[in-house]
């Protein structure tokens, strides 16, 4: 009897246990789950967008979700809106952007954002279409100069904040072994002096070409002179990889580069001495630059849109930029979070500061066509096999084309 009886108990017991144990699993499986998919980035970038997710998840009780990197994004993303399985949050690059628009796969978001005005303006225009404004900005990048100041010194030269004043310390900043300023015959470079020089590089509804003008021309001019003169070269014209390398090995005074080079320099070349200046005014006195910048995106058909956007205003919010900043050294996309970031990371302020003039660097879909042809036309003006008046005509071609969707 005492047997049966203590049976009775212990089976009670272990049912009260079991139940114990099975209501967490219940609870955790009510949770919604969501997928947000990108790329693997630096083993910072990891660490902190993983830690932004971990605090989310731990100030939800009916949300939970997960970072998928996946490698060779683009084609990734394709296939999961081919397919319909759609990631409920996804990365999309500023020049994916206009792809996306146009085959309606984006849910705009902007006016349920949290405090939307408080993004960097220039990149609430690279991910707006037609006045509305899609999806928000993660972090951004923006061009400026990085100028070797222990050259700068010798040669007793001031940091340029004038076009001229940036051709005369590359002249006289230029040696046998050493070029004046480093950069490539690339269109998102040279931008940068179109807008500074009062030109566009498209009409305002990106519908025809507006290369053709005295302003661009003078930018297109410029940039190909300090090249031919001799008081510019090419990374690859120097033995390196890419400006930022061959202005750490000091093979040039001046570089022409983003936040990017920032944690390259300090990891590469500890000891070399520089600081960073805004791009120098163009002849009206205007200053232009180039931001380059991603967002998180939502599907036009997301499976859990309120979930989604919840993660999302958590990512982007306060708090999870934060951490994100923090944490990668990327600049922060609110304005809000700025002046906290500069105390951690003094030697970005200039960047930030470049963020209030420059222009983000993106137009309609099929675009790189154009950007290649420019590419191509910039590096025959380098050589001198064109003048800039049929570059431009070049460009101008086949950018009409492609605005037109042809």
């Amino acid at each position: 009897m005492m047997n049966k009886k203590f049976t009775l108990v212990a089976l009670a017991f272990v049912m009260v246990v079991m139940g114990a144990l099975s209501a967490p699993t219940a609870q955790a499986q009510e949770k919604t789950k969501l997928r947000l998919m990108g790329w693997s980035g630096s083993e910072a970038e990891n660490t902190s967008l993983n830690k932004v997710i971990a605090d989310f998840n731990a100030s939800q009780d009916k949300i939970e979700a997960v970072f998928e990197p996946v490698p060779d994004y683009e084609t990734v993303l394709q296939n999961s809106l081919v397919s319909g399985d759609v990631p409920d949050v996804f990365y999309v690059p500023a020049q994916r952007f206009p792809d996306l628009v146009k085959s309606d796969a984006l849910m705009p978001i902007g006016d349920k954002l949290e405090n939307p005005e408080d993004f960097y303006p220039a990149l609430v225009e690279t991910f707006s279409d037609k006045g509305t404004f899609y999806c928000p900005p993660k972090d951004f990048s923006v061009l400026a100069i990085q100028i070797n100041t222990e050259m700068f010194k010798a040669a007793g030269v001031e940091a340029p904040k004038t076009w001229d004043e940036l051709r005369a310390a590359a002249e006289k900043l230029t040696t046998d072994t050493v070029a004046g300023i480093v950069y490539g015959p690339s269109f998102d470079r040279l931008g940068a002096f179109i807008y500074a020089a009062g030109g566009e590089v498209t009409n305002s509804d990106l519908t025809e070409m507006a290369l053709n003008t005295d302003e661009a021309k003078s930018a297109f001019e410029f940039y190909s002179g300090l090249y031919l003169d001799g008081f510019a070269r090419t990374p690859s014209d120097l033995g390196a990889g890419w400006g930022g390398e061959a202005f750490g090995k000091g093979l040039a005074a001046m570089a022409l580069e983003g936040n990017w080079v920032v944690g390259f320099l300090a990891d590469q070349y500890p000891d070399l001495k520089y600081e960073t200046i805004e791009l120098p005014a163009g002849p009206t006195g205007k200053q232009g630059s180039l931001a380059f910048t991603v967002c998180y995106g939502i599907g036009k058909k997301a499976k859990n849109p309120e979930a989604s956007l919840t993660l999302l205003n958590y990512l982007v919010g306060a708090e999870g930029m934060k951490t994100w900043t923090d944490g990668t050294g990327v600049l922060p996309s609110r304005m809000s979070v700025a002046a906290e970031f500069v105390k951690t990371f003094p030697d970005r302020e200039v960047y930030l500061k470049s963020a209030e003039f420059a222009r983000g660097w993106r137009f309609v879909s099929g675009f790189s066509k154009v950007e290649d042809k420019a590419n191509e036309q910039l590096a025959l003006l380098f050589a001198d096999q064109v003048t800039v008046e049929d570059a431009i005509s070049d460009i101008e071609k086949v950018g009409n084309a492609v605005l037109k969707g042809e």
